[in-house]
């Protein structure tokens, strides 16, 4: 709770750092360096309530948990303070000197989800413009990249949730796939606890019977890396049943037939020997998603962390379509977003193949609109660089210099050893954050910077909801902004302008940069934030003269592989009397007032060329692993309530190490009596990457064939030393959710 700086002591109301909800909290100053977290009841997402990490925030505040100096590596080979002119000059010399001995894309630059959008994009700029180089991606990568590229293939567009969450205790049956809200967002549960008040009904799929999938009506737990097989077999079951709404069908999608005969090769008998899921379960399933008039499909990171994470999600979006349930009031597909900025951090050019407004790179369209914004040639942009593991992956060799903003590939990317090793391979890296996480400890020079209480910026929740987050305290003196960073590189490696501090600043750009984009925030400023509850993108600005009104086109997928929709192909600014955005309002008459934002999208066409949704036909197939003599079990990882991520941050929090202190090995009784194995007995868990060692935690909630370990925790407990790091073809996703393993007693 404690902060060195001071402020008037007015109550401040802004947002939560951690996850996608974005909750709302307000910020009291009660005295001598320190912050008090309260409640916000008038914000909609949260009303009011904060899990743990949410009311500890404050305490990574604290000085002696937050770094508060510059740091360089010595010839000793130490981390020792330095002054920000020393720590700026010696990143921008080695970037230089990079850059003239191997060419810029020999320069990596890895963001995070965490990155306020003025930061993301920023970045972004600063990879292009100022370094010329390709190789920028970011661990957002990492999140929900599958259900984005599945979005995008079956309704043109990608935001996560395509309604607000209200909308979900509104609707008839939720089926919430491979999400733990329990313990990813406690204050969502909320919303699936008002479905079931409220009368309807909740399937959860899960292979442990984690705290959400207790409260279910109906848990399905599926064999890892199943999920897919198991949408098919529930699609097989709606059309073999007669449950599909044929006049939807006809009326607003296109390609069912060739869906629809993917789906009829995974009868119910097969799809129960391949998942373990039995008949009657997926024929109750069926059941209770069809007989509601509503109903919706969540996803979340369980079937996305998967080499075919993007085709489980389309065949989840199918079974969405053949049932008439997306583009419909209370009804629909959405993915539930990790990260706090997920959403926007993908949005606007820290993607290793995007642009600001969610703009392919690729395209010619957007090159021209955005290099007009930034006062560049469109033809000195470099192209689609490397996915994020293979950024990392290439670190130390084609890739030799890096600066890292707002991430721990150390401990949160797949193979981790290996990664580790890859940059301490560098000639040179570079890490901003708040503090000194295991990725920092590699780093030639580390920054300190400001954190979400210290900085106002704005961030996009898992509804596409625009917040502000405002600044409550003065960051220690010796800590500055991430823009203020890029601004000082930015100069000293000859780009005088385009770089600016002060966030508001950079917010006015990137309205002008995703003007006309798929995620236009052109009518979006912070005045509107301050005094909304945030603004749902797409906003387009007003027209000018009372002319018609702006829109983001609608606009061919994209080609595969890529993961963000085609940008517009009009002239960029141009007025288009066509319809609005799908799901837009029309604008008051006169077509003068402020666009109001966008809720709920797709209400009367999806954003394709000619607005019907896609049906894609998939098919099961293997994990990239799957388990055999010497590697017999699989391994899933995840979350637990009281730490974050890799938990750089949630891990220097008294009370939440005290809820959660460190690694565990969950496993059932049956596999631990074949081990010997106590509860807490230590097990080292292997796959073909690497070995764990964490302490045992025996449970009938998991199936008795799988192990799963959280993966927040560096050292000998570190999860994502097993993991996999095979690649979904279309979204570069590693398949985190599963691979293969043995599991071994270890003697005390």
């Amino acid at each position: 709770m404690q902060n060195t700086g001071t402020r008037s002591p007015a109550t401040t109301p802004t947002h939560c750092p951690y996850c996608a909800l974005q909750c709302g909290m307000n910020l009291t100053p009660v005295g001598s360096g320190t912050v008090e977290v309260s409640e916000r009841a008038d914000f909609p997402v949260n009303r009011g309530a904060l899990c743990g990490k949410g009311r500890t925030a404050a305490q990574v505040l604290a000085p002696g948990v937050r770094l508060t100096s510059p740091l360089v590596r010595s010839q000793g080979g130490a981390l020792v303070p330095a002054g920000w002119d020393e720590a700026l000059d010696r990143i921008a010399g080695s970037l230089g000197r990079t850059r003239a001995r191997y060419g810029a894309d020999a320069l990596g630059v890895f963001g995070g989800g965490g990155l306020t959008n003025e930061k993301a994009y920023a970045l972004g700029k600063f990879a292009r413009v100022v370094l010329g180089t390709s190789q920028i991606d970011y661990n957002g990568r990492f999140c929900m990249s599958s259900a984005a590229a599945a979005g995008t293939r079956a309704f043109g567009l990608d935001r996560g949730l395509p309604f607000p969450l209200e909308d979900v205790p509104r609707t008839g049956c939720v089926i919430l796939v491979g999400s733990n809200p329990a313990e990813t967002m406690p204050p969502s549960l909320r919303y699936f606890t008002e479905l079931r008040e409220n009368g309807g009904t909740l399937i959860v799929v899960d292979p442990r019977r984690t705290r959400t999938a207790e409260q279910a009506d109906l848990h399905l737990a599926p064999r890892p890396g199943t999920d897919l097989a198991l949408a098919l077999g529930l699609l097989h079951l709606v059309v073999a049943e007669g449950r599909v709404d044929e006049a939807y069908v006809e009326e607003r999608t296109s390609g069912w037939e060739e869906a629809r005969a993917a789906a009829m090769a995974h009868w119910p008998e097969h799809v129960e020997r391949i998942t373990g899921v039995s008949v009657p379960e997926l024929r109750e399933a069926v059941r209770l998603f069809c007989a509601p008039e509503a109903a919706m499909v969540l996803t979340a990171r369980g079937p996305e962390q998967q080499a075919k994470g993007t085709d489980t999600v389309g065949a989840w979006i199918n079974l969405c379509l053949a049932t008439g349930r997306a583009g419909r009031p209370l009804s629909g597909y959405g993915c539930l977003t990790g990260q706090g900025n997920g959403q926007g951090g993908r949005e606007h050019g820290q993607k290793a193949d995007q642009l600001p407004g969610y703009r392919r790179l690729t395209d010619p369209a957007a090159r021209r609109h955005v290099a007009e914004v930034w006062g560049v040639d469109p033809d000195a942009l470099p192209g689609p660089g490397r996915s994020a593991y293979e950024l990392l992956d290439a670190l130390g060799s084609d890739v030799r210099s890096l600066l890292v903003m707002g991430s721990n590939p150390v401990v949160s990317a797949p193979r981790a050893a290996h990664v580790e090793e890859r940059l301490r391979s560098l000639d040179f890296l570079a890490v901003c954050d708040v503090v000194l996480s295991e990725t920092a400890r590699l780093a030639d020079v580390v920054l300190p910077v400001t954190q979400w209480a210290e900085e106002t910026g704005t961030t996009t929740n898992l509804e596409g909801r625009v917040l502000l987050r405002r600044r409550a305290v003065t960051p220690p003196e010796g800590v500055r902004g991430d823009l203020e960073v890029l601004h000082a590189l930015a100069g000293r490696l000859g780009v005088e302008k385009g770089f600016p501090v002060d966030p508001e600043e950079v917010f006015e750009e990137l309205r002008r940069a995703s003007a006309g984009g798929p995620a236009d925030y052109s009518g979006i400023d912070y005045r509107r934030l301050a005094r909304e509850d945030g603004v749902f993108w797409p906003c387009p600005a007003p027209p000018p003269h009372g002319g018609p009104a702006l829109r983001a086109a609608v606009t061919p997928p994209p080609a595969a592989g890529d993961t963000a929709p085609r940008p517009d192909t009009a002239a960029p600014g141009a007025e288009d009397a066509a319809a609005p955005h799908p799901g837009a309002p029309t604008p008051a008459a006169g077509g003068t007032a402020p666009h109001p934002g966008t809720p709920r999208l797709f209400l009367d066409r999806f954003a394709t060329p000619d607005g019907r949704a896609r049906f894609v036909p998939v098919a099961h197939r293997p994990s990239a692993e799957e388990p055999d003599e010497e590697y017999p079990v699989l391994l899933t990882t995840g979350r637990v309530v009281a730490q974050y991520q890799s938990g750089a941050q949630t891990r220097r929090v008294a009370e939440l190490n005290a809820a959660a202190p460190g690694p565990f090995v969950e496993l059932h009784p049956r596999l631990a009596a074949r081990l010997g194995a106590a509860e807490g007995d230590p097990l080292a868990v292997v796959s073909r990457r690497g070995r764990a060692v964490a302490p045992a935690r025996i449970t009938t909630g998991i199936r008795p064939d799988t192990v799963f370990m959280p993966f927040h925790w560096p050292g000998e407990g570190r999860a994502n030393t097993l993991t996999n790091p095979a690649l979904d073809p279309a979204s570069r996703m590693p398949e985190f959710k599963v691979c293969a393993v043995r599991v071994e007693a270890v003697p005390r």
